[in-house]
């Protein structure tokens, strides 16, 4: 009993060396998802959902249902929330916050110890059994000296995990509604293409019939159908960029089957009377972005290790070790008597070769490059920022350009290049050229709406995080598709 009891013992200095610390908040089903739901609900006015079960992805699904059922069209915040819930890609962000929470969880667990069992003398005739049975418990430690450190660095990995999820989040809602955007923009052009082709249509079969009359000579004819057939080619290619666009936008929001067959509007929402002021962006930004917030804890995380490294830099692993020895003997009256021997062993390695030094070398790059990493960070948040809010007002102020100015003075242009070629004043082939610029210009229109939208889209990110390269700033004229109520 005497060495049962030592064993016990033994097995127990663990935990009294390790201390005793709570895992409860790593262990939890949604450890860290509050935080998430908090910075996104904050920044983007929005709910997202971690799905482990089943019955969980049911609700979702049910949920997703809801919001499409009886809308003929679908509006941007309706398309981001059906993301945030939907997304395959974004789950998958939430199990990586999980399993960053499980491995805080294991910081907190003690080491097992090591048991061994030992037997010699076997087969002695005179003995009948063993002679000898060693037991011994093997712990380590340095791990538990170092315990408190390993815990704190997993704590802050643990929070860097939660607020990469949430920019992640942020990225996503951000992405779809540009998504929304490119895709509204692209059925836009669509549809004024198609009033310039039922025009163009109308005008190239009245071509034809003063050509039975001899009225129209042939060669202007021609140019009516020419414009009429070239016309009819870019509406075929703005209709198919419309349809693609359209399902970069079902591919954000996870979608598939019948649930496709979503509609979005034929037009963007008019500019708005005014521009929201945003003089303290940059403070805004410094104070609020989620991935420089993930850059500080990057520079804490790596000095803590560097603290580790620093404290283990001559011992890299020592071992203690506890047991006991019985050994079994024969009395010089013949009785059979076992004898028993506590033992122990420390083992450590002795640092003649490697003294740490480029361990801790290694640690103080890594620390130095982290607090470059965030310093580099915080200038391009500040310079995010300002272009966010640049791109904002400049392309506001060049869509409502072509809004009140380029678009009525072209439609001013071919009224009156009408009302000449009825006098016979102007040939076909101007009055073709003046209806060519005016498409044109409304197509400028359409598409400076566009980036002046996917502009005010960028600001959030520009202030929260999760913004990418995706939003244009450029005029270029884009191609779109199909008319009628939706699409």
């Amino acid at each position: 009993m005497t060495v049962i009891r030592k064993l016990i013992a033994l097995t127990a200095l663990p935990v009294l060396l390790g201390g005793c610390v709570s895992s409860a908040e790593y262990a939890a089903k949604e450890a860290g998802f509050a935080t998430v739901s908090a910075k996104v609900g904050g920044a983007a006015s929005k709910q997202t959902v971690w799905v482990q079960n089943r019955q969980e992805a049911e609700l979702a699904s049910a949920k997703v249902k809801a919001l499409l059922a009886g809308r003929k069209t679908l509006d941007a915040e309706t398309a981001v929330q059906i993301a945030l819930i939907n997304n395959k890609g974004l789950q998958a962000a939430y199990a990586d916050l999980g399993e960053s929470a499980a491995e805080a969880w294991q910081s907190t667990m003690l080491l097992n110890p090591t048991v061994s069992i030992g037997f010699s003398g076997m087969g002695t005739p005179e003995l009948e059994a063993f002679k000898t049975i060693e037991g011994a418990i093997t712990t380590n430690l340095l791990a538990l000296i170092t315990r408190k450190r390993d815990i704190e660095i997993a704590d802050t990995r643990f929070r860097q995990a939660q607020l990469n999820a949430a920019v992640r989040t942020l990225q996503l809602a951000a992405d779809t509604r540009r998504a929304w955007i490119n895709a509204v923009a692209a059925w836009e052009n669509v549809t004024q293409l198609q009033r310039a082709q039922a025009a163009a249509d109308a005008a190239s079969e009245l071509a034809e019939k003063l050509g039975e009359t001899g009225a129209m000579a042939k060669g202007a004819q021609a140019r009516e159908h020419v414009f009429a057939a070239e016309l009819a080619g870019e509406t075929a290619k703005a209709r198919l960029a419309a349809r693609l666009a359209k399902e970069e936008l079902t591919r954000q929001m996870g979608l598939w089957g019948p649930d496709t067959e979503f509609q979005v509007p034929n037009s963007l929402p008019p500019l708005p009377k005014a521009l929201m002021k945003r003089d303290t962006i940059e403070a805004e930004a410094l104070g609020n972005r989620i991935d420089l917030q993930v850059a500080r804890l990057e520079l804490e995380a790596t000095a803590r290790s560097s603290g580790l490294t620093e404290a283990t830099r001559y011992v890299t692993d020592l071992q203690i070790l506890a047991g006991a020895e019985s050994e079994r003997e024969i009395g010089e009256d013949g009785d059979k008597k076992w004898e028993t021997t506590a033992t122990g062993e420390l083992e450590f390695s002795i640092p003649i070769f490697d003294t740490g030094k480029a361990r801790m070398r290694k640690a103080e790059l890594g620390y130095m490059r982290a607090a470059n990493q965030l310093a580099e960070k915080a200038v391009n948040v500040r310079s995010e920022a300002r272009s966010a809010y640049e791109a904002y007002r400049s392309n506001y102020d060049i869509a409502r350009h072509y809004r009140n100015n380029v678009v009525p003075l072209r439609t001013k242009v071919e009224e009156e290049s009408l009302l000449s070629y009825n006098g016979m004043i102007t040939n076909t082939f101007e009055l073709l050229t003046d209806t060519r610029d005016k498409i044109n210009s409304i197509l400028l229109s359409v598409n400076a709406k566009r980036d002046f939208w996917l502009a005010d889209a960028s600001l959030a990110p520009a202030v929260y995080g999760g913004g990418t390269a995706a939003a244009s700033a450029g005029t270029e004229v884009a191609s779109s598709s199909e008319s009628g109520g939706g699409h």
